[in-house]
Parts: structure tokens; C-alpha cells; sequence
């Protein structure tokens, strides 16, 4: 701003001096110097806005700079925020995938126990009494038994039953665990089905009362 008032007073000099090198007498030096005067205030008032402008420019630059660094500086702060919740989602995460793993573990490890103990307790039954129970058992059930006695035990107990029933499960054998019966599979996808349309109305309480009589 200082510079720029030189310049203009430095042009006003300069055409003071053409004018006094023009007229050559000392009243075109006193000319000059009332010009020069009765200009003064106009000149000093001209540079005063401008340096008023520019003022003004330089407060709206800082004020628009001091915006924006705010605005950056609450979107690193979401940043970091959305990464500390991804991190501690992840985390979360990994951690409920973690004890699923863990309790299909520990339910396969009771199952296992379970299957072994009936398979135990079929072994130290007599075939002939332990082939008659399984014919009557679903395939599912009465594979999985024989599926975990011993290879001798199953031959004996399977020659205990019926030539129908024993080729039937030894088909259901050959196919390997786990073993499902497709009309109990229809039977869970069907009440899933029914249940999810209208829970309120099919409570299976008549079905697990004939289960239980079956049984």
C-alpha cells in the first residue's frame, strides 16, 4: 500500500516536471505546486479506498480461508470417527465369529458324546434286541446309531432285521453323514414356512403331542 501511494505521487511529480519543462517559467512551477495541492486530498482520499479495497479483500480472503480450514478439519475429525467405528465393528465382528466357531465346536463335541454314548449303549445290547429299536426308529436316527457302532456290532445287528429294512439302511449308510430324512426336511421347511406367515396360530403343540405319542 505504501508503494502504491509512491507511484502515484511519483506520476504526479513526473507530470508536474513536463509541465514546468513545457511552460519553462517559475510560474509553471507555482501551477505545479497548486495543482499539486488542490489534487493532494483527492489523490490521498483515492489511495485510501484502495487500500480500503484491498483491506477488505485481504479480511475476506482470511475469514473464507479460516472456513475452509474448519470445514477440513471437522471432516478429518469424521474421518477418524468412521474409522474408529469400522475398526471397533471389525473387531466386534471377529470376535462374534470367533465364538460362533467356538459353540459349533463345543455342539459338535456334545453331539459326538451323545452319538457315542447310544452308540455304546446299543453295543452292549444284544443284537437281537437292538435290531428290532432301530427298525422302528426314522432312517435318520437309526443310520446315525449304526453309523457309530463297530463295524461287527452293525453287521450283527443289521442281520437281526427285516432283508427290506437292513438294504434300506445300508443305503442311507453308504451316502455317508449327516443323515436327514427328506420327509422330516419337508416337515421343518413347511412349519418354518407356516410359522413365518402366521406364528400366532400355529403353536405345534398337536404335532409334538403325536410326536411324543409316537415315540
Amino acid at each position: 500500500m505504501i508503494l502504491l501511494r509512491k507511484i502515484h505521487f511519483a506520476i504526479f511529480f513526473l507530470s508536474c516536471h513536463y509541465v514546468f519543462a513545457a511552460n519553462e517559467t517559475p510560474q509553471g512551477v507555482v501551477d505545479c505546486t497548486i495543482i499539486f495541492e488542490q489534487r493532494k486530498a483527492e489523490i490521498l482520499k483515492g489511495i485510501e479506498k484502495i487500500d480500503e479495497q484491498q483491506q477488505a479483500l485481504q479480511a475476506l480472503q482470511s475469514a473464507t480461508q479460516a472456513v475452509l480450514d474448519q470445514k477440513q478439519q471437522a471432516l478429518n475429525e469424521q474421518e477418524r470417527e468412521v474409522n474408529a467405528t469400522m475398526e471397533a465393528t471389525n473387531l466386534k465382528e471377529e470376535k462374534i465369529k470367533k465364538l460362533i466357531a467356538e459353540n459349533e465346536e463345543i455342539l459338535k463335541a456334545i453331539k459326538k458324546a451323545k452319538d457315542n454314548k447310544i452308540a455304546e449303549t446299543y453295543t452292549n445290547m444284544k443284537d437281537s434286541k437292538a435290531a428290532p429299536i432301530l427298525e422302528g426308529l426314522p432312517n435318520s436316527q437309526a443310520a446315525t446309531i449304526l453309523f457309530n457302532l463297530e463295524p461287527k456290532v452293525m453287521s450283527k445287528v443289521l442281520a437281526k432285521m427285516t432283508p427290506a429294512r437292513a438294504a434300506e439302511l445300508t443305503r442311507i449308510l453308504q451316502k455317508g453323514p449327516p443323515f436327514v430324512d427328506a420327509v422330516d426336511l419337508t416337515k421343518t421347511q413347511e412349519s418354518a414356512a407356516t410359522q413365518t406367515f402366521a406364528p400366532s396360530n400355529n403353536v405345534p403343540g398337536g404335532g409334538n403331542g403325536s410326536g411324543g405319542g409316537a415315540i
